[in-house]
């Protein structure tokens, strides 16, 4: 058994066995945060997902692609925790999720949690930002709004595009996916309890 995505490319990613095991695991939603579920509340737990190559193969047009496309987004979210860098990728969702507050005092409260998480210096997640950018988003947290994290966001979405977007292109999780047929192949994997790194961090299911 593999319990959890830091042993994944050794044991579930490693043969062509585990196919069904590994395409079960990026059909099912990424489990979000108590904020992002309420967002994504009409999702169930295990659900049956349609895609087919050409959409598979549509990731490699850009990282926007990749990320508007809910498996694409769980694939990546995969390959970055197997590099140890998924605080990225939950600092891009938590902004996504951040921007569609309308709340001005659950801006406020939001705004200060994901800075505490992610961008304070030392913070248990820290991005990599510049000192600018740091202290910019920091002065944004004063008067609060959807745009507070715009800069910060965009930083890390570039950083990503640049360097593991890439990768995860030459990735044997990706190019197994581009490989094989995809569609309709139910998912049979059910959540097994939770493993948050963070609080706007992805659950990691068990595959056996």
């Amino acid at each position: 058994m593999c319990k959890g995505l830091a042993v994944l490319p050794a044991t579930c990613l490693k043969s062509a066995k585990d196919m069904k095991h590994r395409i079960g695991f990026l059909l099912q939603k990424p489990d979000l945060n108590p904020d992002q579920r309420a967002v994504h509340g009409k999702e169930k737990s295990t659900s049956v997902k349609r895609i087919s190559q050409a959409e598979v193969n549509k990731w490699k047009d850009s990282l926007e692609t990749l990320l508007n496309n809910d498996v694409g987004l769980t694939a990546f979210a995969t390959f970055l925790k197997s590099e140890f860098s998924q605080e990225n990728i939950e600092f891009w969702m938590a902004c996504r999720e951040y921007k569609k507050i309308t709340s001005q005092e659950k801006l406020a409260s939001k705004a200060r949690k994901i800075y505490d998480q992610y961008v304070a210096a030392e913070s248990p997640n820290e991005v990599n930002l510049d000192s600018v950018t740091r202290e910019e988003t920091r002065k944004n947290l004063e008067n609060p709004s959807p745009s507070c994290f715009e800069e910060a966001q965009r930083k890390i979405f570039l950083l990503m595009e640049k360097d593991s977007y890439k990768r995860f292109l030459k990735s044997k999780l990706f190019l197994d996916l581009v490989q094989q047929p995809i569609s309709n192949m139910p998912c049979g994997m059910e959540k097994r309890g939770r493993r948050n790194t963070s609080e706007f961090g992805q659950t990691l299911p068990q595959c056996a």
